[in-house]
């Protein structure tokens, strides 16, 4: 993308959101609306029609999901013309779950406390822009850990289970490289077979990923 991506920023702590807005304008982003509510959020939303927004789970007035229902109000009026990036203090597993597997867009889910990078925040949230999914391995991790019933995902090697766990996470196939010390043709033979495994045909890889990653994250 060449333009300027134009982002939404909803959490009710002052500090905070004007601190992502500082950071994500100096990385090249336009902030075309900010909100410390729900509502707020919504009508930034509606009024400016963002490439993305950047959503809290809990805010006022109850602190528990209102943040949650408006990501979820965004994706149901403007499937993929406006994704959304969670970035919360908790990890809410059910609504991890819907938002990664319902809906049409790229969709994040990061927790505050672990963002450390300011570079590595920037690229998500473009990720997410593009159409893709970066959720934080610790999101992951409890997705996955739920029972289960058996799924094609059981015919995965473990190394390929921790390919597509990378790619989960919105890792480049250069990143999973340097992650698990292989080569960008191991990296690219791993994903080829779990695109094979998985059933997934012939089809542009950006969209095949996210569909591996959808089967990933589902059961």
């Amino acid at each position: 993308m060449t333009e300027r991506l134009r982002v939404v920023l909803a959490d009710d702590s002052v500090l905070l959101r004007e601190g992502l807005a500082r950071l994500l304008t100096e990385a090249g982003f336009e902030i075309v609306g900010q909100g410390g509510t729900a509502e707020e959020l919504l009508a930034a939303v509606r009024a400016t029609s963002p490439d993305v927004a950047i959503v809290d789970i809990r805010m006022p007035p109850t602190h528990t999901n209102e943040g949650l229902l408006a990501a979820d109000t965004i994706r149901s009026e403007y499937g993929g013309r406006v994704t959304v990036l969670v970035l919360s203090q908790y990890v809410e597993t059910e609504f991890a779950l819907r938002l990664v597997t319902q809906g049409e867009g790229g969709v994040g889910y990061l927790l505050k406390d672990r963002v450390a990078d300011v570079g590595e925040f920037s690229e998500a949230v473009r990720r997410v822009a593009g159409g893709g999914s970066v959720i934080d391995p610790e999101v992951v991790a409890l997705l996955v850990n739920r029972r289960r019933a058996r799924s094609p995902l059981d015919e995965l090697t473990d190394r390929e289970q921790e390919v597509l766990a990378l790619m989960a996470e919105g890792r480049s196939n250069q990143a999973i490289c340097e992650r698990l010390f292989v080569t960008p043709k191991t990296v690219e033979a791993h994903i080829s077979s779990i695109f094979s495994k998985l059933e997934l045909l012939p089809a542009p890889d950006d969209h095949r990923r996210v569909l591996a990653v959808l089967t990933y994250l589902r059961r």
